[in-house]
C-alpha cells in the first residue's frame, strides 16, 4: 500500500541514517546476513550519489521508508545501483514505488533501460517490477541475476 507515500530527493543530512537503513534492511535477510556481518564496509552510499541527485527517498508523515539509488552505466543507461525498504514495510508497495520514481528519473535523464544486479532472492519482486532476468552476474559475495527493465521511451 503506497497511500500517502512521497518520493523526493535525499538531502545529504541523511546520508548516515540511510546508510542504517540499509543495514537493517540487508541484515533482515537471512540469506545476506552472514556476509554483510563479516563485511560491514558493504554497507554504503556515497555522499555523491546524493549531490547528484541519485538517491531518492520514499516517506511517509515524514518517515523515511526506503531509498533507491541509480548510478549512470558506461552504455548510457542507467542501474537502480541500491533499493532499500525498512523491513517493517516490506510487501507494502514502498519498493515497487521506489523503482516507478528510478525508472522515471532515469527516463527525465535519457535511459530507455534500468537494470539491475538482483540479489537471487529478490528475483520475485524484481519480475513483479516489470524486470526481466537477463544473465547472471559474479559480485563480490557471490551471483546476482542481471535483469532489465524497458523504460519504453
Amino acid at each position: 500500500m503506497t497511500f500517502d507515500l512521497s518520493i523526493r530527493p535525499a538531502r545529504p543530512e541523511e546520508r548516515l541514517e540511510l546508510i542504517e537503513l540499509q543495514r537493517r534492511a540487508s541484515l533482515a535477510n537471512p540469506g545476506d546476513r552472514e556476509v554483510l556481518l563479516a563485511h560491514p564496509e558493504a554497507i554504503d552510499l556515497p555522499s555523491a550519489m546524493i549531490e547528484l541527485g541519485d538517491v531518492l527517498v520514499a516517506e511517509r508523515d515524514g518517515v523515511r521508508l526506503g531509498f533507491a539509488a541509480i548510478a549512470p552505466r558506461d552504455d548510457g543507461q542507467i542501474e537502480l545501483d541500491g533499493l532499500f525498504t525498512e523491513p517493517a514495510n516490506w510487501n507494502g508497495g514502498v519498493g515497487r514505488a521506489l523503482v516507478r520514481a528510478a525508472g522515471e528519473l532515469s527516463r527525465s535523464r535519457g535511459a530507455g533501460i534500468l537494470h539491475v544486479i538482483g540479489n537471487p532472492h529478490a528475483l520475485g519482486f524484481y519480475e513483479r517490477c516489470g524486470f526481466i532476468a537477463v544473465g547472471e552476474f559474479k559480485t563480490q559475495f557471490g551471483v546476482g541475476v542481471l535483469m532489465t527493465l524497458d523504460l519504453g521511451r
